[in-house]
């Protein structure tokens, strides 16, 4: 498959329709992930919905890193019940206790290196292999381009890690999905009314504070992404 033809179909099509348009593609091989933030709810109702027209349930994923906020865990579980997605929730076959012992407070030391390191052992390596297991050839996320300098090059299909990533929501901005949840009566994250316009692990997130917002909260401010939506083989290119 070309990619460029294929990003230029996509270009004309919405958000729903981009996720036809995969399930069309892909059968059995797309799969979607998800990490219960601020924007989640959005992609999740449309995979939802796409199970409804479609018969077929797209595996979910979600990548547990074992440090995230209590509220995330009880959004997922909220999510989950009100849309009846497939989900299918993934952790490092490290355990965060044996990880400390080996490595310590990776994300305490302040140096990119134990963050690349962090976000590899715990986010990258399990999702890589959930695909494996999966037989996944495609996968949907909810990336926006105004959200990091990285995803505003992004095109709305791409080969990332020897597979083909699927943005349905690339050129939405933050209005268009709280527009979207609001008109669908979908519930937003407990940490949105308390400043949070992203959320990942509790030790690297933080509201916006009028100066910082978006995704400079995450990682304190030295980098922007984990490492899921880089380029490289299977874990490569953090």
């Amino acid at each position: 498959m070309d990619a460029a033809s294929s990003s230029a179909q996509l270009e004309a099509l919405d958000a729903p329709a981009r996720l036809d348009w995969a399930y069309r593609t892909f059968g059995g091989g797309l799969a979607l992930t998800t990490s219960f933030g601020i924007q989640s709810a959005v992609l999740l109702h449309m995979v939802s919905e796409l199970a409804q027209r479609s018969g077929d349930q797209v595996p979910v994923i979600w990548v547990d890193t074992g440090y995230l906020p209590p509220e995330t865990y009880r959004y997922a579980e909220q999510l989950q019940k009100l849309l009846g997605f497939d989900l299918r929730a993934v952790q490092a076959s490290m355990s965060s206790a044996r990880m400390e012992a080996l490595h310590g407070r990776l994300w305490e030391s302040g140096t990119l290196e134990d963050l690349e390191l962090y976000n590899r052992l715990r986010k990258v390596e399990p999702l890589d292999r959930a695909f494996q297991d999966l037989g996944v050839s495609c996968w949907a996320s909810g990336v926006r381009g105004s959200q990091t300098d990285h995803r505003r090059a992004m095109a709305p299909l791409q080969a990332v890690r020897g597979l083909w990533s699927l943005r349905p929501l690339l050129s939405w901005s933050r209005k268009d999905v709280f527009y979207y949840m609001e008109q669908h009566g979908l519930p937003q994250h407990p940490l949105f009314e308390q400043g949070y316009s992203t959320v990942g692990d509790w030790h690297t997130s933080a509201p916006d504070d009028g100066t910082t917002k978006g995704r400079a909260t995450r990682f304190a401010g030295l980098k922007q992404e984990c490492g899921i939506h880089l380029p490289g083989l299977m874990g490569e290119g953090i």
